[in-house]
């Protein structure tokens, strides 16, 4: 009996290897993109600053405390990508809200559409600036703004493109109601809203190593006014220029810049400035200008246990308004970062002129300023952070 069955098994075992070879041929490869991917990190900061124009500062010698905690998400599945990051800040400085979060699908290795909250298609990106304050134009909406719409993306190599669509800038609170300061990047809010906005981008990097970036950008929108349910105009144009190499230890940064705010006001209300928020607040800007920016940095590589580099920079800002009896505004920044494995330490002295983030005036520091009483202000700033 067991001398047949074994005969079986011997007939029977050149069909089972046929039947399992076809099984195999037919059963589909599993592609890269169709394995789930998930990456999450994050970061924690603490900040301490040191005012010259608040005396009960100077006294205390300075604060020391909670910057902010941070989550970031990275997705992928079936070709599908997403990226998120959450911040949470002090509810004096908006809370926690949405930094960004889109989703994400690449055509191929050189272009790539993005659905959601995405960073606005404008200027030198990701940063118009070295240092932990950024530049002149992130306080007017123009330096690492992000909004919520359609972005595509182009990038051949010598030449990159980007062109975007984005409805409304962060949207939290829908309908009618004033658009909420507590946001991540400056956007129009009080009682008009940024809406339909358009924005093109074109960069062609020139020299053997791509170094060089030359850049233009051009936007235009709507500002939908709550008061008399009508739109006004807004538009922005930039011409920028960055040096960064892989090669060099020098990183340099030129951009200028107008644009120019026409809310259709109610009649009689004949006001040339907006109102702007971030951070949990608002203050005023004026509705036309021009910002030019220069920045230059140098790396210093350090090969040390605690300590891999030191980022010398200087970022300078000017801010031109084009409104009668409005003072102008001046910024600059002169700092350095310290790399010590996870941690980016910043430490920077910013000077401000009429200056809301850098002076005792908010209100109007990017309006009127302060005539006849104008004065440079200083702020020393150490803004530590572990990123995971």
């Amino acid at each position: 009996m067991r001398k047949k069955l074994q005969y079986c098994i011997f007939l029977l075992l050149p069909l089972l290897l046929v039947f399992s070879k076809v099984s195999l041929a037919q059963a589909p490869e599993e592609k890269p993109e169709d394995k789930p991917m998930l990456k999450l990190g994050g970061a924690l900061r603490f900040n301490y600053n040191l005012s010259t124009w608040k005396k009960d500062q100077l006294e205390r010698g300075g604060d020391f405390g909670f910057d902010l905690f941070r989550i970031n998400a990275e997705a992928a599945y079936k070709g599908i990508k997403l990226n998120a990051e959450f911040r949470h800040y002090s509810q004096a400085f908006g809370g926690a809200f949405l930094k960004q979060g889109w989703f994400q699908y690449d055509f191929d290795e050189g272009s790539q559409l993005q659905v959601g909250l995405n960073q606005v298609p404008f200027g030198i990106q990701q940063y118009n600036s070295n240092n932990w304050f950024f530049n002149m134009t992130y306080y007017v909406g123009f330096e690492d703004d992000h909004d919520m719409g359609v972005k595509y993306i182009r990038d051949s190599g010598r030449w990159q493109w980007q062109a975007a669509y984005y409805k409304s800038a962060e949207e939290f609170v829908f309908g009618l109601a004033e658009p909420s300061p507590n946001r991540y990047s400056y956007d129009v809010t009080g009682r008009n809203k940024e809406n339909n906005q358009l924005d093109f981008k074109l960069v062609r990097r020139l020299g053997d190593s791509l170094a060089h970036e030359i850049g233009y950008s051009l936007q235009g929108g709507l500002l939908y006014n709550i008061d008399t349910e009508r739109n006004g105009t807004r538009y922005a144009g930039a011409v920028h220029y960055e040096y960064k190499s892989s090669h060099s230890p020098w990183n340099i940064k030129l951009q200028a810049m107008l644009y120019r705010f026409q809310p259709a006001y109610a009649d009689g209300a004949d006001l040339d400035f907006v109102e702007m928020g971030a951070y949990g607040a608002n203050y005023n800007v004026a509705n036309r200008g021009e910002i030019y920016t220069a920045g230059i940095a140098y790396h210093i590589p350090v090969e040390t246990k605690l300590l891999q580099g030191i980022d010398l920079y200087n970022n300078y800002g000017y801010y031109n308004k084009r409104e009668s009896d409005y003072e102008n505004a001046h910024m600059n920044v002169l700092g350095a970062l310290f790399t010590a494995g996870p941690m980016y330490i910043y430490t920077d002295a910013a000077f401000g002129y009429n200056h809301p983030w850098l002076g005792p005036e908010w209100t109007n520091a990017f309006t009127t300023g302060t005539p006849g009483d104008t004065k440079w202000h200083m702020r020393f700033n150490i803004n530590m952070g572990y990123y995971f």
